[in-house]
């Protein structure tokens, strides 16, 4: 390789830590998640809920266009890890295809593997965090749409 081939390589290889931490990050901030998503479900499914829209609503005057911006601001952690883990889960597995690949060349086996578990590792990690989160996403946003709308049902003029 060249230089600037080898000086883009070395680059790349500096982006494998910090991505595996983010992947982490996610996975762990997606179990968090699921955790307090089901402790809600439960508390729905009981009757027992109070809900942090309705009561931001009753603390402050703001119309339905604050209410929204309100309940996208609480989606959005969700909907970045959702959106970014795939993303993530693809770099963690390019980066280390290169020195698969250069051990395939020099018919290093046990370096070839070594490569591959921490690329599909990464990806499958980054998909589970990703799935998680995109479907606490899709039912919380149903959830926080509906609270929305009883509001504007209670304020509507009869």
């Amino acid at each position: 390789m060249n230089i600037f081939e080898s000086g883009l390589f070395e680059l790349s290889k500096l982006f494998l830590m910090p991505v595996l931490v983010l992947i982490v990050f996610a996975l762990a901030y997606a179990f968090i998640t699921a955790g307090a998503f089901a402790m809600e479900a439960w508390q729905r499914f009981r009757g027992t809920y109070q809900s942090p829209l309705v009561a931001y609503q009753a603390t402050h005057t703001v119309g339905s266009e604050d209410l929204e911006l309100w309940i996208m601001k609480r989606l959005e952690r969700l909907r970045i890890v959702s959106r970014t883990a795939p993303m993530l889960g693809l770099v963690a597995t390019m980066i280390p295809m290169g020195p698969a690949l250069l051990a395939l060349a020099n018919n290093d086996a046990k370096a070839i593997g070594e490569s591959l578990v921490v690329a599909f590792s990464a990806v499958i990690l980054a998909l589970v965090s990703a799935s998680i989160t995109f479907v606490l996403l899709t039912v919380r946003r149903r959830w926080l749409l509906q609270e929305l709308r009883a509001i504007e049902r209670q304020t509507e003029p009869a």
